[in-house]
Formats: structure tokens, sequence, C-alpha cells
């Protein structure tokens, strides 16, 4: 049976780090180590955050500024650096005793002209020093993946490391105008013994860095090895929720670590997308379950099938589901597969590869959990939580899925990350696509062995996006618990859909605290998936089916449309049904306001009526208007509003409509 279902242990045994000087070339073994992620870290070290959030946000108590959005250019001070030449002004960005070491950062600005200048261990001359988009993103370091621009989002993940101190600067600000920025970093316990970064190490580890970047761009070929003829399994997994077992209970003398999981569901289109939400990956280990998650959320892709690749998983374009997370276990392993959905699924179940393991007072469990809220209102602004744990552990990764029901941003709020009791949190972002390593609400396919966007349905930001991040130097310890959550901050009121699997390592007992129930997930994976989502908004008398190049439409208490940022010269299509032939009339409710303007109703190439200003000191209704009158075959038509602009009283480019009807 084992056999045939491709469950093979063979001998993959990873030496544990040492307890020896961390160093840049210690640092980047770690990174492609996937032995380490699973053992708590020796030495021990704390990931802390430096970032521009808005420093407003001081307590969730006042709500106003706890959602304060202004994150950029928000420094920790000040300071005149002397130099022979003038009275240099650097605003600081990052100051943290060591020793440590610097394992991500992240930037975004509408250009780069400052200068970044990092200064280890005290000394007044600057270890590194580069203009903010070479360091960051450039190849002044690095090159990709190590280093690589994604989606208008600036990344590095070379790590530098310090002994004693590290502080990091920019010039030229306010000229260098907006500039977000993160950069996690690690703090190890005093005494740990580093190696401090320079330029002459660097350079002398360039065939290391470019051995380790070829290992990450190669994720899962270490399993090349694996005999390509092995046999694969089809498995039916009924409707009913009925476990079904891949390979059965596996047991062990000595230990072991499940290491590969590839699969491919056999459906397509709409079933295939239900059938990834709704057939769920259950991992059992040494008589715990730990996994549990729908199969596309625990393989990154989200809804459907997107191919992407990063270091843990991968979905290939056939719809192959890799899974490359090491998953120790002392005695004991169960793989089963359950079907919450109403049709019988099957699945090709190509390997579950696992090698020997050496279990230790520092090895854990790994888990991946997942939770799902639908319908959440934007208005007013929330902290959604993705994951609360009391334990020892360390928090790993997340892949978050959700539906946005509007062309609008969905994604201003920041992470909020809660380590061992804290009461503010040590990691506050600046957005979700910055916390997910993108930029400025790009909708653009990306992936990377760090971070992902493998689904961005569109047009703009409307329908299903798929982000993913995993951690392999910035993952994140803790002692007693942890607390994850992320602000539900959209541009305009509305409700979006948000779904997120998270992933992380724990010793044993550690626990969910506040997860939604087994019966609510259940609930949640059988919801109907919305998958290529048609652009739809209905009001009383019209629909619109496509959303205007120019400006974002809004339901305004779902029971008005409201156009605003509107471009001079840009139109709007409404679909409207003519109840027979003949003349009708174009009757039109709209919205009057101090920030409206003038907008002009066409059919074809006629104009309806003349232009309409909706002006007015106060919010009024206008109350019908008969717009004009058109000549009509029964059936369905499209009227076009054009934006003319505003008069000089008007504080904005705004229209809003109530109903639109053809009266025969």
């Amino acid at each position: 049976m084992l056999k045939k279902l491709c469950f093979v242990l063979f001998l993959l045994v990873a030496v544990p780090l040492s307890a020896a000087t961390v160093s840049l070339s210690t640092l980047l073994d770690e990174m492609v180590d996937r032995d380490a992620v699973t053992r708590f870290p020796d030495p021990a070290y704390l990931c802390l955050q430096a970032s521009s959030y808005d420093r407003e946000s001081t307590t969730p108590d006042d709500h106003k500024t706890w959602f304060a959005n202004h994150d950029h250019s928000q420094f920790i001070r000040e300071e005149i650096r002397k130099t022979p030449e003038s009275d240099r002004k650097e605003w600081v960005l990052m100051d943290a005793e060591g020793p440590g070491a610097i394992v991500r950062w992240w930037i975004t600005a509408p250009h780069y002209k400052g200068t970044f200048r990092i200064y280890l261990d005290g000394n007044e001359t600057p270890a590194v020093e580069a203009n903010c988009g070479e360091l960051v993103g450039g190849e002044f370091l690095a090159s990709a993946p190590l280093s690589a621009d994604k989606a208008k989002g600036r990344n590095l993940y070379l790590p530098i490391p310090y002994a004693k101190h590290c502080k990091v600067t920019v010039d030229e600000m306010p000229e260098q105008r907006a500039l977000y920025y993160i950069i996690n970093y690690r703090t190890y316990a005093k005494g740990t013994a580093i190696e401090t970064f320079t330029m002459d190490g660097l350079k002398s580890l360039k065939g290391k860095i470019d051995s380790v970047q070829k290992t990450l761009l190669a994720a899962g070929e270490e399993f090349a090895n694996i005999p390509a003829n092995a046999p694969s399994m089809n498995v039916s997994v009924p409707k009913g929720a009925t476990p079904v077992s891949v390979g059965g209970e596996v047991s062990v003398p000595d230990g072991a670590a499940l290491q590969q999981i590839a699969l491919k569901v056999d459906a397509e289109g709409d079933a295939l997308a239900q059938a990834l939400r709704s057939t769920v990956l259950s991992i059992s280990f040494d008589g715990k379950e730990t996994v549990w998650c729908p199969l596309g959320d625990f393989f990154g892709s989200g809804v459907g099938i997107n191919p992407y690749k990063s270091w843990y998983a991968r979905v290939e374009k056939d719809g192959t589901l890799i899974s490359l997370w090491k998953m120790p276990f002392k005695k004991t392993m169960h793989v089963k597969l359950i079907n919450y959905g109403d049709q019988d699924v099957n699945v090709t179940v190509k390997s579950i590869w696992a090698g020997s393991y050496q279990w230790d007072d520092r090895s854990m469990y790994f888990h991946a959990d997942w939770r799902q809220d639908r319908r959440i209102k934007t208005s007013p602004q929330l902290d959604w939580n993705y994951l609360t744990v009391k334990g020892r552990g360390v928090f790993v990764g997340d892949v978050l899925s959700l539906v946005n029901r509007t062309s609008a941003w969905w994604g201003e709020g920041d992470e909020k990350i809660y380590v061992d009791g804290e009461t503010f949190p040590s990691h506050f972002g600046t957005g979700t696509e910055d916390y997910y390593g993108y930029a400025w609400c790009t909708p653009d396919f990306f992936d990377s062995p760090f971070h992902f966007q493998p689904r961005a349905e569109g047009p703009k930001n409307y329908g299903n996006t798929t982000n993913g991040r995993v951690r392999l130097l910035d993952g994140i310890p803790f002692t007693k618990d942890f607390r994850f959550d992320m602000e539900v901050l959209h541009w305009i009121p509305t409700t979006v859909d948000y779904a997120v699997a998270t992933f992380w390592y724990a010793s044993d007992g550690a626990e969910l605290v506040g997860f939604p129930s087994r019966k609510e997930q259940i609930e949640e994976v059988q919801a109907a998936v919305l998958y290529n989502i048609p652009v739809r908004v209905d009001i009383p008398g019209f629909t619109i089916e496509k959303f205007p190049e120019s400006g974002l439409i809004q339901l305004e208490n779902e029971s008005f449309l409201l156009w605003k940022w509107i471009g001079k010269g840009a139109k709007l299509e409404f679909i409207l049904e003519a109840e027979k032939d003949g003349e009708h009339k174009l009757v039109a409710e709209l919205w009057k306001h101090p920030r409206h303007g003038i907008i002009q109703f066409h059919f074809g190439d006629k104009k309806i009526g003349e232009p309409i200003d909706l002006y007015d000191p106060h919010q009024v209704q206008s109350g019908p208007i008969e717009v004009g009158t058109i000549d009509l075959k029964a059936g369905r038509h499209t009227v076009v509003a054009e934006y003319l602009g505003r008069n000089e009283k008007s504080t904005g480019d705004y229209v809003g409509i109530d109903s639109l009807i053809l009266v025969p």
C-alpha cells in the first residue's frame, strides 16, 4: 500500500545549526536549510520591525488615530552629520541595539533620490552607503531574488548582521518626498557572537550568494533524485465529509519528517475552484491534528488554479499543487482528505515523501490553519484576526485570499503583530500590499521565493485576489503567545470577504485562541466560491456591467450609486430595459451635493436632453427628472453618462444616482 501511494522514507539528514558565531555566511546557510525552521531558534532571537507607520496610532482605544493612514516619511528623528563638505541632515529609520541582523527590507516611493546609510557598531563611517533604490531592490548588494522590484515594491532579503548596534538613515528628505519603509530585524540575546557585515566580507562570499540565489529559485529540485516513474494513485474523495486516508497511518520508530506533497484535483473551471475550497487537507502528527486547511489556500493558489512558485509551495500550470514545508514527527503521521462539498472529488496523489529526522528538545510540529469571514463591512475600520496562539513556536507565513466587490483599493490596512504579551504591536505595518512585498495597489502577477500575488482578477482591484508571504529568516519566534491582526481598511464603504491560511511551528501543547469552531470553519468551506466574478451593479432601473476607466463607483447604503473622483470626459455605461417598441422617456433620480459636478446623458452618438448640474450647497435628492426621449426597440439598451466637469462652486468631482428608468 505504501509503495502505491508513493510514501517513501529516505535519508535526508540535515545537521542542526550550531551555536557558533552568527555571520552573513551562517545566515545564508540558514535561509535555505529546510531543517532549521523546524527547530526553535538557537541562538534565540526576537524578530522586530521598524516602519513608517503613522505615529498617531498609539492605542486601540482611540479608533480614529488607531487607523491613521499617513504611513510614509515617519522617522525616529533627524540628525545633523558634519562632513568636510557641509552639514548633512539625515533621517533615522531604524536604531537598534545588537547583537542582531537586518533580515528583510521593503520600500516604495514616487522616486528614489535619497541615499541610505547603514552605520554598524557605533562607527561614524557607514558600512553601507548607496542610493535607496539601488540598495533595496537594485543590485548594489545582491541580485534577484535576494534583491528585487516586485510590482512596484522594492525588496531586500540579503541579511546584514551586526555585533553591537545598527542605525539606518536616509538623506534628501523632503526632496525625496514620500518614503514608505519596513525593516524586519533580529535581536539576539546579549553575548551572542556576531560577525558584523562588511562590504569586503560580502565580496568574499560572492560564490555562496550565487549558490543560494540558485537554490532559492530552484525550490523543490532537491527532490529530483526521486524516481521519475514513481507510481501515483487516484483517490476518490466522496461528498459527505468522510475522511479519506492517503497512505494510512504511517508509523516510524525514531522520527521522520514529511517533506513533499504533490497532488492534482481532477476538475475544471467553477467545479475545480469549488473543489479546491471545499476539499480540506488534514494531517495529524503523533495523534494530534495540526493541519486543517482547504487545498487551494494551503498550497497558496487561493481561488482556482493560479500558477506561481515560492520557497515552500508552488502551483504548476497543469494544476499540480506542491508543498515543500518540512513537517517533523516522533512516531506517527496520518494524511487525510475531507470533502465538505456537494460533489464527489477525484484527486491524483502524485507523491507524499518523507525523510528521516532527528527529533530533539527544540523540534516543533508544523501547523496550518484557515478561517474566513464573508461580507465584512469596511466601515468603520476594524482589525481582523489572522491568528492567535498560546504556547511556544515560530510564525512562518500566510496566504490571504479575498473578494473585493468594487474596483477601489481594498488593502490600506496595516499588519499588527503582538508577541509574548505585548500591548502595542512590535510589528506595525504601512499597508497590506506592503506586508506582501508589492506597492501602490498594483494588480499585477508576481512571484518569488518570499512573497507572491498569483491571482488578481480585476478589472483594477475588483474580484478575487490572492497574496502570500513566507518567512525564511524573518520568521517570528514567540515563547508565550502570538497574535496577528490585519486592518480591514478600504478606500470606500463596501463589503469584502477575507480568507487566510496561516503557517506556524510550535512545541507540543500550543493551542489556538478565539479561533472559529470547526463547525464554523466547515460552514465557510461549504460556502459557494465566487470564481471569475462578473462586474455587475444593480440599482432600480439599471445595471452596470463595466467599470468606468476614470473614477470609482460604489453603492451608498446599498441603495444609490456614487461615482467619485471622475476625470473630465469620463463615461459610465448603464444597461436599461425597454418594455416595448416606441419612444421612451429617460427619467433620472439624482443626488445634488456641494461636491457634485455636471453630467450629459447619451444614447449612441446622440445627446439625451441637456447637461445636468448636480451642484447644490446642501445634499438633496433631485426628485424625478425627465432627461429626454429616445426611440427604442424592446429589450436591453446602453445609455452613457458623460462627466463634463464641475462649476466654480463645486468642491469635488462626484455624481450620485438613485435610479434611471425608461418610461414608455
